[in-house]
């Protein structure tokens, strides 16, 4: 399970005044003079099953803030050049956090026309930009808080632009998810947990911890080349090394202009250096980002019970689509302490949280997981938890007529029975196994009869001609010319059915033959007493 260190310590030790019951921050009201410590709240290690929970405990900050000498001097220092070297005062760093980003870039810059078709398409649609650094602006500070802790230039900060549109639930049709785009097997890599309660590629600070260890990564790779790990990250490094090794064989540059790559990853970086000179000068593009303010947007609230979705969301006063934007990493209507021991909450709704469940009466979940003991029919596995079988297969996504193998874990009611939270190696590995649900089979041998069909044995037998076809390795187009053995898998329950079938068909075709016969090929006087009595009946 993912516990990054890091997870649990982004609000502003300010908030300890807010989460104690004082004004919370509003538009109005401007942002801490000095970016200080940050911290998360602290809730009591467990509270009775089904009664309040304990009081707040508050907050614990992460680190002490510490004063920079210069500044008890009245030297303006610059939050991201703390040796002095700012483009920009420290004052507009800290009050707008695009100013803060401006301040921190230091990739080389791009200058082609693929930059200047991206310009123009972003500065046609301002709607759309609005739109993307809407939903960024929930994200913004802390992916720059993490950038500049390790310090990376704050460009890479904008990635998710590009990437995502920041969305966070963005889904490829190369199955990458989340606001970074990270696809299963690279995710799995950098520890994102993905199974069937949580994909850690779609959390906030789970994702962007994994795509900037990624991406420094990719930067120590390149010896320090953010444009060719950049194409990495788009094209994948294998790819890049490949293009670049190509080039060193023929004589040619090794830079990112010179590399032969696919148009995706030609268009990669320009793309980003449009959305950076975008951000660095809106009104030479005709648009206006919105005024961010250089401080969190959400910090994180420890949680110690199991609780559904909807409940956290109604606790905290949100709107339920808000609370998804900030938690987009539920797969499921309920969340799993032991997987998720954290939500992300604007820091005014943490508050609001934290009193509603100090006193929340009742249970706080209606889900929980069971993991199926043996290999059953849903229907079965419905009336041992007791649920319809309707309900289990919905909520689960089973299709029908499919078995669920032993040790998948199934999203059920919460009973009293089952009324514990989910322990972590259940939380961490959850996961659901289904089989087709057919029954046993036995091999039969049948002769099939001069003129017959794969087609009509297929029918006869109640079996595809597809299957007949594959069992015997021919044709199912196939009309036999002469009596054939053949080999045929059919349901063991059904023992006699197909030779009965069988016996009757060739009793019929027997009773009509000698009909045929005699009526076609009379004999001796017969024959000539039935012409008579024909040539009388004729004359009358």
């Amino acid at each position: 399970m993912i516990r990054s260190p890091r997870r649990s310590t982004f609000a502003l030790s300010a908030l300890m005044m807010a989460l104690a019951g004082c004004a919370t921050v509003d538009d109005g009201v401007q942002p801490p003079p000095q970016i200080t410590t940050v911290g998360s709240l602290n809730l009591p290690a467990s509270g009775p099953a089904e009664g309040p929970l304990a009081p707040l405990a508050g907050l614990t900050p992460a680190r002490a803030p510490q004063e920079d000498p210069r500044e008890a001097a009245g030297a303006p220092v610059d939050p991201l050049a703390p040796d002095g070297k700012g483009v920009l005062d420290a004052e507009q760093a800290r009050r707008d956090l695009w100013g803060r980003v401006r301040v921190g870039f230091g990739m080389p810059d791009l200058d082609n026309e693929l930059v200047r078709q991206h310009e123009r398409w972003y500065a046609s649609r301002p709607d759309y930009v609005q739109r993307m650094t809407d939903r960024g602006s929930r994200y913004l500070y802390h992916i720059i808080e993490e950038v500049q802790r390790r310090g990376m230039p704050t460009e890479l900060a904008l990635l998710p632009f590009i990437e995502s549109a920041f969305n966070p639930q963005a889904m490829s049709s190369a199955r990458a998810s989340g606001m970074w785009q990270f696809m299963p097997l690279t995710g799995k890599d950098y520890d994102l947990k993905q199974n069937m309660f949580r994909d850690d590629r779609r959390d906030v600070l789970a994702s962007t911890r994994a795509a900037l260890d990624y991406l420094g990564r990719l930067n120590r790779m390149f010896n320090g080349d953010w444009q060719l790990a950049l194409a990495a990250y788009n094209w994948g490094e294998g790819n890049v090394k490949r293009a670049i090794a190509r080039n060193e064989r023929a004589g040619l540059p090794t830079d990112y202009e010179s590399l032969s790559m696919p148009a995706e990853t030609r268009h990669y970086v320009p793309k980003f250096q449009a959305v950076k000179n975008i951000v660095q000068a809106p009104q030479a593009f005709g648009l206006t980002l919105p005024a961010l303010e250089n401080h969190p947007y959400f910090l994180s609230v420890p949680i110690r019970r199991d609780i559904d979705v909807a409940v956290a969301a109604r606790l905290a006063g949100l709107p339920l689509e808000e609370f998804k934007a900030l938690n987009p990493q539920m797969n499921k209507p309920v969340i799993l302490a032991a997987g998720v021991p954290q939500i992300l909450l604007p820091y005014s709704n943490a508050d609001t949280f934290v009193k509603r469940l100090a006193t929340h009466q009742g249970p706080l979940a209606s889900w929980t997981a069971w993991v199926v003991p043996r290999t059953m029919k849903t229907s079965q596995a419905a009336e041992q938890i007791g649920m319809s079988e309707s309900e289990l297969r919905e909520i689960n996504r089973i299709p029908p007529k499919m078995l669920v193998k032993a040790g998948s874990t199934l999203l059920v009611q919460r009973a009293e029975t089952r009324a514990v939270d989910v322990p972590e190696h259940v939380a961490d590995n959850a996961h659901m196994a289904l089989a087709p649900d057919v029954p046993p089979l036995r091999k039969i041998e049948i002769r099939a009869r001069k003129g017959d069909t794969v087609m009509a044995l297929a029918k006869r037998y109640r079996v595809g001609a597809n299957q007949i076809a594959s069992w015997n390795r021919i044709d199912d187009g196939t009309r036999f010319r002469k009596p054939q053995s053949l080999v045929l898998w059919v349901p063991a329950a059904a023992k006699l059915a197909a030779p009965v079938a069988e016996k009757r068909a060739l009793a019929k075709s027997r009773d009509k033959t000698p009909t045929r016969v005699a009526a076609s090929t009379p004999r001796g006087g017969a024959a000539k007493g039935m012409k008579i009595g024909q040539a009388r009946l004729a004359r009358k």
